[in-house]
Order: C-alpha cells, then sequence, then structure tokens
C-alpha cells in the first residue's frame, strides 16, 4: 500500500550540518544494558533500527574517559582505540541501511561512582555520588582543561569511528548539567554557562567538518525555573549547534510511564527552542500516533521526531508510516521495562517487541520469522493470553494452521485484567495488537469461550499442543516472606478475583505486597478510589519497591498517600486474627496486629499447568507448557517464551546462545 501523503514532511530529508538525514525519524540517545560490553549485540540491535527506518540512530551515553565510569550501569565509552572498533561495528551496520549515527559523549561528574575505574569524581562541588557514600572532586582550572582535551579526544575517535552526528551531553543531572545549576554552582550565568560553550566550541572546531554536531539541554533549571535563562543560553550555542535535542528535568515526565505519563508530554515546554536557535530541533514523546508526530512538525514544534521506546518496541515503525500500514505498528505500551533491565545491567527487554536484544544473539527479527519448508501439521495452543497469542502469530507467520482456544469469551489472559487497574488501560495493546495481526492469517483460527480439557485436547485429534493456560495468585500467602505458606489464612481475595470483579466486604482492606511491583499498589490505588479503607503492607521499605527500576514507585507511592491509602513497610504477613491480619517485623519479629476486613495477599502465582500434567503419556508428538504455565513472571516473560516456542516449533534444536567474547 502507498504512504498517504499526508505524512510526506515525516520522509523529507533535511541538512544538519556536513550531512543530510534521510527523513524525520530520529532515534534519540538511549540506554541499552549493552554498551561497551555487548558491542556486536548492540550492533546488530542498532542496525535492525535503521533497517525499519529511523534515519538518525544514536548510541547510549558514552563515556569520555576513565573518570566517568557508571559501573554497575552499563554504558558506551570512547576510552581509546578499542572502543573505535567497537563502535565502527555499529555505524558499519547503520551505514548499511542508509541512516546516519550518532554519539552522545558523556561525562557523569559528581553522579557517577568510578567503582571500576576507583579515580575521584569530578564535579563544580565535591558532593556525594550515586547510591555510593563518597564524594567527588571540586574541579579546578587544570581539572577543565583536561576535561576539555577528553571530550575533544572522544570526538575525534567518534569521526574516526564513523559516526555522523556528535552530541555535547549538558542534560540529565550529568556533569554538564551540573556546572548549569544554580544550587550546585551558585557562581554568575557567564561562569555557569562557560563550560557547555566551551565544549561545543571545541566540539565544532575538532569535528564539525565532518559531523553534525549536537546537543541535549534542557531547557529550564532542575526546579522548573530559568527558562528565560535557558533560552539566552540556546541562542548563544545556536552558531555552535547544528542540532537541538531538548528536554526538561524531570526525568519522570520524559521517560514517564503511561501509568502516569502520556503521549507528546513535553511539547508546552519545547514549543520556542525552534523560534530561538533557528535550528534544527528534535524532541520525545513517547510517539505511537503518526498524527500526532505529523502534527509536531506541521506546527513547528520539532523538526525531528524523536523516539526511544517506540524504537524499542517497533523498530520498524517509520516504514510502516512510509508503506501504509498504520495497523501494523506495535505500540509502546510505556511499561518502562526497557529502561528496568538497563537498570539491572542486562541487555534492555520489551513487552511488545520480544526480539529486542536478540538481534545478535539467537538471530531474531522484529518482522521476519523462518517460513516452514513442505507442509506443516497443525498445532493447537490452549489459551490466549499473552505467551498462546505470541505463539500463535510466529506459528501463523511461518505458514502453520494454528487452533488457539481461549477458555473465556474475551482472549488477553492476564493482559486484560493487568489493563483494568487504573492508568494501565496502554497496557491491553498487547493484546489488541496481537488480535489485529492474527485476523490478518487465515492459517490461525480463535476458538473463544472454548475451555479445553484432556479429553477435548485429545478429540481434536492434533498432535502438537502448546499449553498456555497461565496462572493465579496464591491463596495461602505463599511467597518470597513465608516460602511454605500461612496456615489458617481464611477466606482472602486475590487479585484475580478483584480484577474479574469480585470487591471486599465490610471492614478495612489490607493488601500484602510481598511481591514488590505494580500490582499490590494498583489494587490500592482501585479500591481507594472506590471508598474502601485500605492498608497496603509490604516487607520492604516502599510501596512497590521494584518499580524504581521502571521509573513509577515514587508516583506510586505518592499516589497511595494522596488516595488515603495507610502505608506500612518492614512487615510480613504472619497470621489472620479475629478481625485482624497479624504481621511481625522483618527485622526484629515484633508482632503488629492490622484491623482487616477483607485480606488480599499479593505473594506469588501458581502455574496453571494441570491439563499439561493431565495430557502426559497420551502419545502427542509435542507438548508443552509456556508462559506463566511454566514459570510465572511479568507479561514481558510470557511474550518472550511465546515468541520463542512459535520458532522453535518445526525448527532444528537451537544451539548454545551467542555470546559477547573478549580476546585474550
Amino acid at each position: 500500500m502507498p504512504r498517504d501523503p499526508r505524512f510526506d514532511p515525516l520522509f523529507q530529508p533535511l541538512k544538519i550540518g556536513p550531512v543530510t538525514a534521510p527523513n524525520r525519524f530520529w532515534q534519540v540517545p538511549h540506554c541499552t544494558g549493552m554498551g561497551n560490553r555487548h558491542p556486536r549485540t548492540l550492533a546488530a540491535m542498532r542496525g535492525v533500527k535503521a533497517e525499519g527506518g529511523w534515519g538518525v540512530v544514536n548510541t547510549e551515553y558514552c563515556s569520555i574517559h576513565e573518570s566517568s565510569d557508571d559501573t554497575p550501569a552499563i554504558h558506551a565509552s570512547l576510552w581509546d582505540d578499542h572502543d573505535v572498533r567497537a563502535h565502527a561495528l555499529m555505524t558499519e551496520a547503520v551505514h548499511f541501511q542508509g541512516a546516519l549515527a550518532g554519539v552522545e559523549l558523556w561525562h557523569g561528574g559528581i553522579r557517577v561512582s568510578n567503582a571500576w575505574s576507583r579515580l575521584a569524581g569530578l564535579g563544580p562541588v565535591s558532593a556525594m555520588a550515586e547510591n555510593v557514600p563518597w564524594q567527588s572532586a571540586r574541579m579546578d582550572r587544570q581539572d577543565v582543561a583536561l576535561l576539555r582535551q577528553w571530550h575533544r579526544a572522544a570526538a575525534l575517535r567518534a569521526v574516526q569511528a564513523d559516526f555522523d552526528v556528535v552530541y555535547v551531553y549538558a542534560a540529565h543531572t550529568y556533569l554538564l548539567a551540573q556546572f548549569l545549576d544554580p544550587v550546585l554552582n551558585p557562581v554568575d550565568w557567564e561562569a555557569r554557562i562557560g563550560l557547555v560553550l566551551a565544549l561545543a566550541e571545541d566540539t565544532r572546531e575538532a569535528v564539525g567538518h565532518r559531523a553534525a554536531v549536537a546537543t541535549r539541554i534542557e531547557v529550564t533549571d532542575e526546579d522548573g525555573t530559568g527558562q528565560e535563562e535557558r533560552a539566552r543560553l540556546l541562542e548563544r550555542l545556536a552558531p555552535l549547534i547544528d542540532v537541538f535535542d531538548v528536554t526538561i528535568p524531570d526525568y519522570g515526565t520524559e521517560m514517564g510511564p503511561s501509568r502516569f505519563v502520556k503521549e507528546a508530554p513535553l511539547e508546552n515546554h519545547v514549543a520556542h527552542v525552534r523560534a530561538v536557535t533557528g535550528k534544527p530541533v528534535v524532541c520525545v514523546g513517547r510517539f505511537t500516533s503518526p498524527e500526532t508526530m505529523l502534527g509536531q512538525l506541521r506546527r513547528g514544534v520539532l523538526d525531528f521526531i524523536g523516539a526511544a521506546r517506540p524504537s524499542i518496541a517497533d523498530p520498524f515503525l517509520p516504514k510502516k508510516i512510509d508503506e501504509g500500514r498504520m495497523e501494523d505498528i506495535r505500540e509502546c505500551i510505556g511499561c518502562n521495562i526497557c529502561y528496568a533491565h538497563d537498570g539491572l545491567g542486562a541487555p534492555i527487554r520489551c513487552t511488545q517487541n520480544p526480539a529486542m536484544g536478540e538481534e545478535w544473539r539467537r538471530g531474531w527479527h522484529p518482522e521476519d520469522v523462518p517460513a516452514i519448508t513442505g507442509r506443516a501439521d497443525p498445532v493447537l495452543i490452549v489459551g490466549a493470553g499473552p505467551s498462546g497469542m505470541e505463539a500463535a502469530l510466529v506459528l501463523g507467520r511461518r505458514g502453520v494452521p494454528v487452533l488457539l482456544a481461549e477458555a473465556e469469551d474475551s482472549p488477553g489472559g492476564r493482559v486484560t485484567r493487568e489493563a483494568r487497574l487504573p492508568g494501565l488501560s496502554e497496557w491491553a495493546r498487547v493484546r489488541d495488537w496481537r488480535l489485529g495481526q492474527l485476523a490478518k492469517l487465515p492459517q490461525v483460527e480463535l476458538f473463544r469461550a472454548s475451555r479445553m480439557g484432556v479429553q477435548d485436547v485429545l478429540e481434536t485429534g492434533v498432535g502438537h499442543v502448546l499449553v498456555a493456560t497461565g496462572s493465579l495468585w496464591r491463596r495461602d500467602g505463599t511467597g518470597r516472606s513465608n516460602p511454605g505458606g500461612i496456615a489458617g489464612l481464611g477466606a482472602v481475595l486475590t487479585p484475580d478475583d478483584i480484577l474479574a470483579g469480585a470487591r471486599p466486604g465490610d471492614g478495612p482492606v489490607v493488601i500484602f505486597d510481598d511481591e514488590g511491583y505494580h500490582i499490590a499498589a494498583g489494587l490500592a490505588d482501585l479500591l481507594a478510589a472506590e471508598g474502601h479503607e485500605v492498608t497496603y503492607v509490604s516487607p520492604g521499605g516502599a510501596v512497590a519497591e521494584w518499580s524504581a527500576y521502571t521509573t513509577e514507585q515514587s508516583r506510586l507511592q505518592a499516589r497511595l498517600i494522596g488516595q488515603g491509602v495507610t502505608i506500612l513497610t518492614h512487615l510480613a504477613l504472619a497470621g489472620r486474627g479475629e478481625g485482624t491480619a497479624e504481621f511481625a517485623c522483618v527485622h526484629t519479629g515484633k508482632p503488629l496486629g492490622v484491623a482487616c476486613g477483607t485480606l488480599i495477599p499479593v505473594t506469588s502465582r501458581e502455574p496453571q499447568d494441570g491439563l499439561w500434567h493431565g495430557l502426559q503419556g497420551k502419545g502427542l508428538t509435542t507438548l508443552e507448557r509456556i508462559g506463566d504455565a511454566r514459570a510465572p513472571g511479568l507479561i514481558f516473560h510470557a511474550v518472550h517464551d511465546g515468541h520463542r516456542a512459535g520458532r522453535a516449533l518445526f525448527a532444528p534444536p537451537e544451539g548454545p546462545l551467542r555470546r559477547e567474547v573478549i580476546a585474550l
């Protein structure tokens, strides 16, 4: 299908300094958990994005010197010739697809621990590094001179590695942002901006003839004020900068999860930059709608559509717009599981795109799966949750006849349930996109309201069966705090009960969160909004502690406080009393009774694998349980396992996963 001509502006080339971007799709620098440890993994992932139509593809934050070491976080680096060779893998992959490659030169300043390099951190002040009990050094003139040398050397290495865009990075509380911060650096304005101007001038002089010079910079100070002074700085920078990548200091909005932040949240903050600078402007906004993207260009807000998470969820988003296949766009759901994995020190993953991070390691492509040669036997998949739908989609695209049986009237399984929590409606995209894609495959039949027992499965006559029957939350308190369960809990409601429509009776509601992610907090939010008296209890030190990895923790806790939820921490569930839930301090064992009419334990899930057990020894050629039926996890685990199963069936056994090997 040809491209709708309305979207032509998104595909117009634009000259930026000495290079020309082929279109207006700009994959901004974003963390990957790959960096300098997994260069081939990184190159393959970025290359796939260029193949998918992103006209400019950037690295993650790239350290210019050993004094900017973000261990344990995995970052890129341009310290020496080894790094040049590693980055050349990426630029070659990106250039092969006709896109520009960019690098974000970075020094973390007072934020970095330098736990690997063991060098002192540097900054405008001596301050505590992030998450460690030691401080940085206050920079003197010699340090500033050295920094300029390091930055210039890294810029020269960047063009040696064949980068087309070189960033001067002055945002996100790192070194240059620290110099611009009037609280950290309370000197006069000219002194505060001096280092940013100097590095921009150095970079332009060193590489401006070969590469476009970009800056990532915030349009206000850390407290949200100072827009006029920042505008003056942008104007001063304009002669030195070819592209302005602009944002605000509030990372919770820039990187905000869909639970709290919707599409295009930064427009009102950055709409003035183009007029101030007279230079092309890029900004993110978790853009998933082509109409929204087009509107940003037509109204003169942006010249490039910046994206990190949408480019992860669908590396082929630009190409699908170009080919008029809007319905095929795999939209980001804003769960921030990608960001969480970078925080875990692992290559990023994606709930929507199970191929993310597997492009080199497993050879997975987000759009292409190997077709079956010859006639394929039919496959029965029991369960149309995230794992079952993904397996059906992969098998159907390979040309395999699939019978997909769902026990409920509505497919989606846990996705449908969890999307009912406050703010999570976009998570339903996991279900809806797959249903739309399955509808295009005549070889896949979806049977709703078709609960399958052992005899039902055998009567189909299908010899290849995947059991994707999911999992249910346990009622007996089995979890981290109580691995053997808790006797005498009596009648409780589980998250599945609540999300299926059940509601507490009279009296206070107590939710015990032994999982630590978003479910318990979401239930507390939901029930408090309905007028229930709710107490949230956790053995951890804060609400939904693991959600710090997804940038949600603080807002979730604030949300519950605003809803009037009582929050109790460092307590483990111990039992049930008359009108109470009994807890014990995780440090001292001191007991505490909490008034309780309804107890909701959010502890762990039980795999619903009874069908799989029942089919053992029944003569099936293939019998495999997948997703939560095998190992309950998060939604992205289920999607990934379904994808794996769909690729593995009727294929040679997968060999050892490819690993990045360091030459010894």
